[in-house]
């Protein structure tokens, strides 16, 4: 049995369950919180992060490794290309997502929103929110909207790319932010379109509690699912 240890509205969390989803995989999530974790979690997670999984006596830690993992052990259907060429874009694109679009914009706007006043008991930095919104934004998804196609982001199969970018831009839409239409109408086509897949509408719907219990924008989640 894979065990998922991590919040499911966290960005990696949701990766790995939309992926144990996918594989046809039965899993349970356990929904740690990094500012809050359980006795042993420094053995579990060494860098404090999640998620985590267990397999049996075999953990894991890291989204991107254990995707890769899931991958090697359960291939089909199949989230990373096979063609050299194809399957080195996948990585890019699912590094690009995880780690710049996350780290630059959606972890900055979701800990000033979220994690300063529900979790620390801070007050919301304005100043980083407009600095996000105004500087970092518009080049990560300008050079998102450059990326896009009209069909899966890499090949002609929904994989690795797919989830990792719908992962983010759940979040920045449960914190009430919209991708501009007029700048960006393909990446917004792109996530209307992604949510719709089954995996990943079946994954929305389950953390759907988790989400309106700390108070997230739901309402556009729930619309895309239902188109």
């Amino acid at each position: 049995m894979l065990k998922i240890y991590g919040v499911p509205i966290s960005v990696h969390t949701r990766k790995v369950i939309i992926a144990a989803i996918e594989k046809k995989l039965r899993f349970e999530n356990d929904p740690v919180i990094p500012f809050n974790p359980p006795a042993g979690w420094d053995r579990l997670s060494p860098t404090g992060k999640i998620p985590v999984v267990a397999i049996d006596d075999f953990e894991l830690a890291d989204s991107s490794v254990i995707c890769a993992y899931l991958e090697q052990t359960h291939p089909e259907p199949a989230l990373y290309p096979r063609e050299a060429k194809a399957r080195a874009r996948a990585l890019w694109l699912e590094e690009y997502c995880d780690s710049t679009l996350f780290r630059e914009v959606v972890h900055g706007l979701f800990f000033q929103n979220v994690i300063r006043p529900k979790i620390l008991q801070q007050p919301t930095r304005r100043t980083a929110i407009d600095a996000i919104l105004t500087q970092a934004l518009p080049k990560v998804f300008g050079y998102l909207e450059s990326q896009m196609t009209d069909g899966w982001l890499v090949g002609n199969r929904f994989g690795i790319a797919d989830i990792t970018l719908a992962c983010s831009l759940v979040n920045y839409h449960c914190l009430g932010y919209r991708i501009d239409t007029a700048r960006y109408p393909k990446l917004e086509r792109t996530f209307r379109r992604l949510c719709q897949h089954p995996s990943i509408a079946t994954a929305l719907r389950t953390e759907q509690p988790v989400a309106q219990s700390m108070g997230l924008d739901v309402g556009i989640v729930e619309s895309l699912i239902a188109a």
